[in-house]
């Protein structure tokens, strides 16, 4: 059924001309979106669905209505590990010591479990487009775990085939019990990509290549994965200069800063995004620039492990594409993307000043930033001929009591849950409660996994 949205206090486009329409609305017709434009304006044909009963109202009077937020990065699995003691107070690599064997004993119903909690949480935070790195596949474990959550709950969807193939016998971090024989990994991802990828406009469903990290694959596996993503016309997606100690084994490894390891292997250009880069030198940043090649900024996760503060500032004014993560519920411990907005705002100011980071480029980030990193034109901005993706706050909250700029108020005041969410046309939230699935009993699921998975590890 058409959708018409009306009366938003503010609509926010994310346009060419960047418009704030205030008592604005939106037509969604199946999964695209056919006008918007103030309240006032709305066309006779649609007052008439309406009046009709062919179209379904949306009453936004107290809301402010924005493109549906993109999550460039994610470890949704890890939602069954948060706040795990040992990994409480390590960086990167101790904290990936930590968990790897914890990891390990993951099964099938795990991941799936997992993928809808982490979903739901991002869902209820104003995301509609997400990309999961998944990157430990034990105990029969697949992509499609993820997959079928995924169709489950709604969310549009970059699934990413990530892979470790270099263990610790091999001078790799993980341990050798997590790691994948290269042939099946190849293996696996062409079969992924052809029986699950759309590269259709409006695609609900991606595939993307994504070996883990230059820590945990061989480059002869960076390259052929790079090889079958650009037969298959598919994305690329990896981890990059996250710590002083992941640029610390590029060096000694390679002889090759980061950003020098990812062109030497092809692993740049518009259909490569790299997750963090908090250590990308002015080089790498110049290299991003003109080869149009991709960021996931995930603050939090930068926070909570010491790594540092990513030089987001200098990217952009560079005109180096960055978006926004989340990154995995064991190093961020949770996935608000407001909230992640909110944090990629402070952590400028923190680096570099009060002007660093603006209200609105902290927005523009989450959502045309989202969009441009996944490749995608279709998401991220609310105009004719777009996804019909689109979220609204109620600004009657107390978290948002007293805020003169509604708009600004979303990213500077406490981060609220979206009251409202549409996804390719449906609705998927409605006055805050998730319609896909029933919450309770996904969550009731997912504490009884997060303790068998802590059993599991301790009895093994």
């Amino acid at each position: 059924m058409m959708l018409i949205a009306l009366n938003a206090d503010v609509l926010v486009t994310m346009d060419a001309q960047r418009r704030e329409i205030p008592d604005g609305a939106l037509v969604a017709n199946g999964s695209t979106i056919e006008w918007v434009g103030p309240s006032a304006e709305l066309p006779l044909p649609y007052r008439q669905a309406l009046d009709a009963g062919t179209a379904q109202r949306m009453d936004m009077r107290g809301h402010v209505l924005i493109p549906g937020l993109i999550n460039t990065h994610h470890h949704m699995y890890q939602s069954l590990t948060r706040a795990v003691p040992a990994a409480q107070d390590a960086e990167l690599f101790s904290w990936l010591g930590n968990l790897y064997m914890l990891w390990s004993h993951l099964t099938s119903e795990m991941i799936h479990v997992s993928t809808q909690t982490a979903m739901a949480e991002l869902m209820l935070s104003g995301c509609t487009t997400s990309s999961d790195h998944l990157y430990l596949f034990p105990n029969g474990a697949r992509l499609d775990d993820s997959i079928a959550a995924a169709q489950e709950m709604g969310m549009r969807f970059h699934a990413a085939r990530g892979s470790m193939s270099v263990g610790r016998s091999k001078g790799g971090l993980p341990p050798d019990a997590v790691v994948e024989e290269e042939g099946a990994i190849l293996h696996d991802s062409q079969r992924l990509v052809e029986t699950y990828h759309d590269a259709s406009r409006h695609s609900m469903l991606r595939i993307v290549l994504a070996p883990c990290s230059p820590f945990s694959v061989s480059r002869d596996l960076m390259r052929e994965s790079a090889t079958m993503a650009r037969h298959y016309g598919v994305s690329l997606h990896t981890h990059l200069a996250e710590n002083d100690n992941d640029v610390v084994y590029s060096k000694e490894k390679f002889g090759l800063t980061p950003a020098e390891y990812a062109e030497d292997l092809g692993w740049v250009g518009h259909d490569v995004w790299h997750a963090h880069c908090v250590k990308l030198d002015a080089a790498g940043i110049a290299l991003f620039a003109r080869t149009g090649t991709g960021v996931a900024h995930c603050p939090c996760s930068n926070m909570r492990l010491a790594s540092g503060i990513a030089p987001i500032r200098a990217m952009l004014d560079a005109q180096v594409s960055v978006g926004l993560g989340v990154d995995g519920s064991a190093s961020n411990d949770g996935a608000h993307m407001l909230g992640e907005a909110r944090q990629a705002l402070l952590l400028q100011r923190v680096g570099h000043g009060p002007a660093a980071l603006t209200a609105r480029q902290a927005l523009e980030i989450a959502t045309l930033g989202g969009a441009k990193v996944l490749g995608r034109d279709d998401i991220g901005a609310l105009a004719p001929g777009m996804s019909a993706d689109f979220v609204a706050f109620d600004m009657s909250a107390v978290g948002y009591a007293g805020g003169h700029d509604p708009v600004a108020s979303l990213i500077f005041c406490s981060p609220g849950h979206v009251a409202h969410s549409v996804i390719n046309g449906r609705p998927v939230v409605q006055d805050g409660h998730l319609l896909t699935v029933d919450l309770p009993r996904v969550l009731q699921r997912h504490r009884i996994l997060a303790q068998t998975l802590f059993t599991l590890a301790s009895t093994h």
